[in-house]
């Protein structure tokens, strides 16, 4: 057989094992895997983050602290939204928005109409520096988008991720009546609900 059959039927053998693993049914090992995964994004683009701060010469913000002002944009919110919009522990983000404040990098105000919430927003300083990381991660998406990480594949996978969170926010469901039951809103809404969303800046 020449030589550019071998090839030819070698691909095609590994093209039918790609499908098979695709249209193979999700196990329990599949499902810690995806969450396995998620996870470890999250942990190597804060390792990102932490490498664009040295270069940058910033000494007195780390990483969680930069996504954080990330996640405030140029919004003003409630340290509940702040929460809701990254992983964050409660405890763990009082002490991180100290010491963002600190710093200097964000402001903390009570909310005019109840004085018990607080209001965070980014000063000037975080500003500037939310600036040149956004940029930063536009060139990374633009280089992503040269490999075989096309930006359609991540909208879908980014579409596909905020679904699976739908499922675990009502996952109390599960415990109060021992099944999950999804709202008839919840089940019939497009996969492509990122509107009722409240969006981090650096997704």
């Amino acid at each position: 057989m020449p030589c550019g059959a071998d090839e030819y039927v070698t691909r095609g053998f590994r093209a039918g094992q790609q499908r098979k693993q695709i249209e193979k049914k999700m196990d329990h090992t599949d499902f810690l895997d995806f969450v396995i995964l998620a996870e470890r994004l999250h942990r190597q683009f804060l390792e990102t983050i932490r490498l664009d701060l040295d270069k940058l010469g910033k000494h007195d913000i780390n990483d969680v602290r930069a996504l954080m002002l990330l996640n405030i944009g140029d919004a003003e919110m409630t340290v509940g939204d702040l929460l809701h919009r990254g992983c964050y522990v409660g405890s763990n983000a009082s002490y991180n928005l100290g010491k963002l404040t600190e710093a200097g990098y964000i402001i903390q105000t009570r909310s005019q109409h109840d004085r018990r919430v607080v209001m965070v927003r980014n000063s000037e300083k975080g500003l500037a520096l939310c600036a040149v990381l956004e940029d930063v991660n536009t060139r990374r998406l633009a280089a992503l988008s040269q490999t075989n990480c096309r930006e359609e594949d991540l909208q879908t996978c980014r579409q596909t991720l905020r679904r699976v969170q739908h499922v675990w926010d009502r996952a109390v469901d599960i415990t109060r009546f021992g099944k999950f039951a999804p709202s008839p809103a919840a089940r019939d809404r497009p996969i492509n609900d990122d509107a009722a969303q409240p969006q981090p800046r650096a997704a």
